[in-house]
């Protein structure tokens, strides 16, 4: 007897169809797997039969074959134990109906036939409903993530038998939570489709505010403009002197979340098994602050199955580096192409996947080894070549990468006491307003910010006047910079330009955007 399951594999955040086809047929009693299924897959056929003899009944004690096809995409992960034993039961009778083809199931089983809930739910409905699905049947638990799934009926189940229940006709699949039919779900689910862009509105406030930075205006300046533009920035200055303060506020000032970035968000920590139980929806820009010891495939992705990096966890946020200088060099450089791209592409044997990466970076370093170089406030006790030493850990071409280079000073007392700090609501009003100018701007092209924009783009809508070209070639020569610094320099006039509201990028924009090149107090 043969019957197929339809069910979904995840390829990065895309995913195909998968057809679980299960063939029962006599000979010696066996049960194998086969597609390219990885361990968990393998090991399934344990959890699967377990979970059938001790919640419906015992297995047919014959040859059964589950195919997962088609057979040259890799499968991975504990999702498809739900559709494997569907399949079984239909093909040994015990579920009589056909089981449409427009349903699809992902779950894992305990041995006791409970489904558990798995990582990467919301973006498996989702892939679902783009290839045509009707519904989706997933674990009880997932029930909440995969509502935001807008064009496909989710349905949840605690276990096995309630599902062969509602197959067999016997019942409807009911809400673990309240009880309802499958009716009152679809509708309730809907009222919380409607009710999504609400939930960002009252979800997106913090109890950190640029209220509780003394002084920096000069920081908090910088800061604005990255957010504003999208521009990745370097803060440096010596211990204590609120660089990472300042740098945790920057989440405070950017654009909210609009419902296809919440979206996107929640299935790349629906993967990741990040998601927070009692409200799994992604609500706020993530702030991303991984230690400095941090490993390769942990920054970028990767293992044996390419799992999420923190630079995809950042993805429409923000990556913090602290002690940038202190990160192994070789785990920098592979920040080159992810800046540059926007993504990031992991390949392992014969698997290739492609996640987002689109963050502001936010770097934050000492000027020497004893921290206090350029100090008003303490004497350096470093050689000049200490400092060049440190300085160099920081590759030319990072450096290029990075637009706002930011002198973090320490605090006078008097600026401890002071009221007149600018809030972050204040800031944010300012970032948004920009955000807004330069969404209108490239309307017609693929960005929506300044720190994308390309040669091409850049020809098109940063024009420059006689004088702010002549600042700019001064400016190159002295400070010999590279042609991708001049480029960013340009973006960060583009970016200031639009925070004054100027349609045309002045030479007051230009100037303040080559002040923030400039290293050369660093070094003696």
């Amino acid at each position: 007897m043969l019957s197929k399951i339809q069910s979904i594999a995840l390829n990065g955040l895309d995913g195909c169809r998968v057809s679980v086809q299960v063939d029962i047929s006599n000979g010696l009693p066996a049960f194998d797997i086969v597609g390219l299924p990885d361990t968990s897959i393998r090991e399934a056929k344990e959890r699967v039969k377990s979970a059938i003899k001790n919640s419906i009944s015992d297995v047919v004690n014959r040859k059964i074959v589950v195919n997962l096809a088609p057979a040259n995409v890799r499968k991975a992960g504990s999702s498809f134990d739900l559709p494997i034993a569907i399949g079984i039961l239909q093909a040994s009778e015990i579920i009589k109906n056909r089981v449409s083809e427009s349903i699809c199931f992902i779950g894992e089983l305990s041995l006791d036939g409970k489904i558990n809930k798995i990582n990467g739910a919301l973006a498996m409905a989702i892939e679902a409903q783009k290839l045509g699905f009707k519904e989706i049947i997933v674990p009880s638990e997932n029930l909440k993530e995969t509502s935001l799934a807008r064009e496909i009926v989710v349905k949840g189940a605690n276990n096995l038998e309630e599902i062969v229940k509602y197959l067999s006709q016997e019942i409807l699949t009911k809400n673990p939570e309240n009880n309802e039919t499958k009716e009152d779900l679809a509708f309730d689910l809907q009222e919380i489709h409607e009710d999504l862009d609400s939930i960002l509105e009252n979800h997106q406030e913090f109890d950190i505010d640029f209220t509780d930075v003394k002084g920096q205006e000069v920081a908090k300046r910088a800061l604005e403009i990255a957010a504003s533009g999208g521009h990745n920035i370097l803060l440096i200055g010596e211990p204590g002197s609120g660089k990472t303060m300042l740098a945790k506020r920057i989440v405070t000032i950017l654009p909210k979340l609009s419902y296809e970035e919440s979206l996107e968000l929640t299935k790349i920590y629906s993967i990741a098994g990040k998601l927070d139980p009692a409200f799994p929806i992604i609500t706020k820009r993530p702030f991303r602050m991984p230690h400095h010891s941090i490993p390769k495939a942990s920054l970028i992705g990767g293992g044996n199955y390419p799992n999420l990096g923190e630079i995809t966890l950042a993805n429409d946020g923000v990556l913090f580096l602290d002690e940038f200088a202190e990160v192994p060099k070789s785990i920098i450089e592979l920040l080159r192409g992810p800046i540059e791209d926007e993504k990031i592409t992991i390949t392992r044997g014969r698997n290739s996947v492609t996640y987002p990466s689109k963050f502001i970076l936010i770097t934050a370093m000492n000027p020497c080894p004893c921290g206090y170089y350029g100090s008003k406030l303490k004497e350096c006790t470093c050689t000049k070549q200490m400092i060049d030493k440190y300085i160099s850990k920081i590759s030319g071409p990072i450096l290029d990468r990075i637009d706002l280079h930011v002198p973090v000073d320490g605090i006078e007392y008097k600026k401890i006491n002071s009221d007149n700090s600018i809030s972050s609501t204040e800031m944010r009003q300012k970032v948004e307003n920009a955000r807004k100018i330069q969404e209108d701007r490239y309307k017609n092209e693929k960005i929506n910010q300044n720190a994308s924009l390309t040669n091409t783009l850049i020809k098109k809508y940063c024009k420059l006047g006689d004088d702010s070209n002549a600042l700019l070639e001064i400016a190159f020569n002295k400070l010999k910079l590279s042609m991708r610094s001049y480029t960013r320099i340009i973006k960060v006039a583009r970016t200031i330009a639009d925070l004054d509201n100027s349609k045309d990028i002045q030479k007051k924009h230009i100037a303040e955007a080559i002040n923030y090149r400039v290293l050369d107090r660093y070094k003696k």
